[in-house]
């Protein structure tokens, strides 16, 4: 299985159900709450002049009508994730994170 794909499962275990989407285009119907991850960047090391280390870098979006979801503090205990910003659009709350994967 590939490592996106084994995110995404990971993530819909946090979830609980699979309204996880990976960079859904604007003509799916997405169900609250849910996950929305997309690669962000590629974090890489050299030694040597060459390419030693790459880490893919995700944004992880749990999107929930309940400001006091649990949901973001699940994902925020992911090994190597860090909590960006909260914002509020169309009465939905965002959690928005950086996760390496």
């Amino acid at each position: 299985m590939g490592q996106r794909l084994q995110l995404q499962s990971l993530l819909e275990i946090i979830l609980g159900s699979r309204n996880v989407y990976f960079q859904p285009p604007e003509t799916v119907k997405i169900a609250y709450p849910c996950i929305i991850f997309r690669r962000s960047n590629i974090d890489t090391g050299f030694a040597d002049d060459a390419l030693y280390i790459k880490n893919k870098q995700y944004q992880v979006i749990v999107v929930d009508v309940n400001p006091d979801s649990l949901i973001p503090e699940k994902v925020l205990n992911l090994p190597m994730c860090q909590f960006d910003r909260h914002y509020t659009a169309n009465n939905l709350n965002h959690d928005v994170f950086n996760l390496y994967y």
